[in-house]
Order: structure tokens, then C-alpha cells, then sequence
């Protein structure tokens, strides 16, 4: 539905050249939930801008639904930009308007009947779970209501694409998860492609299929979210099973991570580990995790006895992932 082919994005600011983007190439699949994250001036908000042109890429091509968007200007580029909805972090609502005026703005723009405006409004505002609120203005609804009005707006001319740029990074966390949880039924009811751009892992975690994650306008991990997050050192793993970075392993021992997928299989590993290769096991830290409808174990470990080589052999050959980061002298 969405793909970047060796996207590049330069400002020129006070005589400096400033790279946003630098080679970007990313594929988003129709029907998923695709995240881009990384940390403040990784180019987040630059790319997701460029799929609809409110940036204009220096160099490469973006395509939607198969249209190129880079050649697109005028009439041409309003009428390709109507596929595509936007949700953002400040909802971006007129204050002047009602919810209803606010939402039937696009269907204005796009030419609609004045009857045919009050019944797709009143369609969306079902939709969002809004109903008994079109004659209220923005001043009068909560963070979680403004940005359910936002999410009717953006979805007011049927758009196959929804681009959410930070769209609950103003909300607290229960309204955040009803936000996701009315993004993620739209995407399942509607089959409606999703981009967003988040620095909130819980966003990640909660609700995308694929993830891209962003540093200095560079992709530096990209795949499926519960792929990554069952790699013992991959960057977004990392984000969900925070490690004890300060801990000095005693003399001889192995400090290990291990990655499982399934919440049983760790019972039986260290099971295993303990009744056959006479080592120790001293749990550093680790968690469970749910990722999409996978749950997702990591667990940060200090091994330690005689039979330590042969219990990293035993790990490497089962279906385990196992990163060794420090060995001192082990067997």
C-alpha cells in the first residue's frame, strides 16, 4: 500500500545542510498497522509527511496504492491526497466549528450535498463512538473525545490510508489504550492501512504488525514487531525487556539473555538446565510480554558450575534465542 524506495530528505537551514531522511526503503502491506519509532529529530515526523506531500522528498520515490506521489501537483495531488487520512498529536480542530462542522469540513472541501455531509457525519460519529456529541465544540470534550473527532475527520472521505503522527502522545494511558483499541477495530473492520509514528512503546507493543525503527534519518531495524522482540538483541527488544546494565557477573559465571516465545518454555528450560548440566541459574531480570497474540519472554541470566558449556550448547540447538554477553573464566 505504501513504499519508500531510497527516500532522502535535506534542509538547508542558517547554510547547513541538515539530512532527515537518508536512503529510507520501507514496504507497507495493505490491512497492516505499521509503527515508525525513534528518538526526537530521528526524521519520524519528516517521513510520515512525505507520504501525502506536506513534505516534498529531495530525492526518491513514495508510492500509495500503486500511484506515485512524487510527480503529483495541483488538483491531481489534492484529489490522491482524499486516500489518505491524517490524525495528529494536537488534533488540529477548529475551535469555531462543532464536532459535526468539524467533521463534515473535508466533505465540504470534497464537494458533498449538505444532506449527504449530515449523513456520512453522522456515519463517523457512530463510528468513533460519538454519538449525542455533534453539537458540542472542541473546548467542551476531553483529550480521548477530541482525538476520536480527529480519527472521524481523517476517515470522512473513505480513505484507504491513515497516517497518525504522534496521535496519543497527549493522552494519558487509559485513554491512550482506548484510542488504540478503536484504531486497531477500524483497521480490522475497514481493512484500513495504518502508518503512525510513535516514541511510545505501548503503542508498538499494543496494536503494530511491522515496526521501522529510525536513527539519524536512517532505518536501523525493521520487521515484524514480535519477530524483533524475540531476538535477544535487537534495538526493540532492548526497549521491552529493560536489562540490569551495572551488574559485574561473579567469577567464572556466564551473563546470558534469553529470548522465548511461549510462557511455558522458560519453566522448562531452566528445569533442564538445573537437573542435567549442574549449573546455577540466577535471574537478573525478565518479563513476559503479550506482542500482537504472541507472548514474549526475555530473560537476562547469570549462569554458573561446572557444566556451564555444555548447558549453552543445550540452548543453542532449542528453539531458544540466547545472546552470551560476558564470560569470565567459565567452563
Amino acid at each position: 500500500m505504501i513504499t519508500f524506495r531510497d527516500v532522502h530528505k535535506i534542509y538547508h537551514q542558517n547554510g547547513r545542510k541538515v539530512v532527515a531522511l537518508d536512503g529510507i526503503n520501507l514496504h507497507v502491506k495493505a490491512g497492516e498497522i505499521f509503527g515508525v519509532v525513534g528518538p526526537s529529530g530521528a526524521g519520524k515526523s519528516t517521513l510520515i509527511r512525505c507520504v501525502n506531500q506536506l513534505e516534498k522528498p529531495s530525492s526518491g520515490s513514495i508510492q500509495v496504492n500503486g500511484q506515485e506521489m512524487t510527480t503529483l501537483t495541483g488538483a491531481a495531488l489534492r484529489q490522491a491526497r482524499q486516500h489518505s487520512g491524517m490524525i495528529f498529536q494536537h488534533f488540529n480542530l477548529l475551535s469555531s466549528r462543532t464536532v459535526a462542522e468539524n467533521v463534515a469540513l473535508p466533505l465540504e472541501i470534497m464537494g458533498y450535498t449538505k444532506l449527504k455531509r449530515r449523513v456520512r457525519v453522522e456515519e463517523l460519529l457512530a463510528l468513533v463512538a460519538l454519538e449525542g456529541k455533534a453539537l458540542a465544540y472542541p473546548a467542551q470534550l476531553s483529550g480521548g473525545q477530541k482525538q476520536r473527532v480527529g480519527i472521524a475527520r481523517a476517515l470522512a472521505g473513505e480513505p484507504k490510508v491513515l497516517l497518525s503522527d504522534e496521535a496519543t502522545s497527549a493522552l494519558d494511558p487509559q485513554t491512550t489504550r482506548s484510542i488504540l483499541e478503536l484504531l486497531r477495530d477500524l483497521n480490522q473492520r475497514m481493512g484500513l492501512t495504518i502508518l503512525l509514528i510513535t516514541h511510545q512503546m505501548v503503542v508498538v507493543k499494543q496494536i503494530c504488525n511491522s515496526v521501522a525503527v529510525l536513527h539519524a534519518g536512517k532505518i536501523v531495524e525493521l520487521g515484524q514487531v514480535s519477530d524483533l522482540a524475540a531476538q535477544p538483541d535487537s534495538l526493540l527488544a532492548q526497549e521491552f525487556f529493560p536489562r540490569c546494565k551495572s551488574y559485574e557477573p561473579r567469577p567464572g559465571a556466564v551473563l546470558v539473555t534469553l529470548a522465548f516465545t511461549g510462557v511455558t518454555s522458560s519453566q522448562s528450560i531452566f528445569s533442564t538446565l538445573t537437573r542435567q548440566f549442574d549449573v546455577d541459574i540466577r535471574i537478573l531480570s525478565g518479563s513476559v510480554e503479550t506482542v500482537g497474540d504472541r507472548c514474549i519472554g526475555q530473560f537476562h541470566i547469570e549462569l554458573e558450575g561446572s557444566g556451564v558449556r555444555q548447558a549453552l550448547s543445550y540452548l543453542n540447538e532449542s528453539n531458544v534465542g540466547v545472546k552470551v554477553y560476558l564470560c569470565k573464566g567459565g567452563n
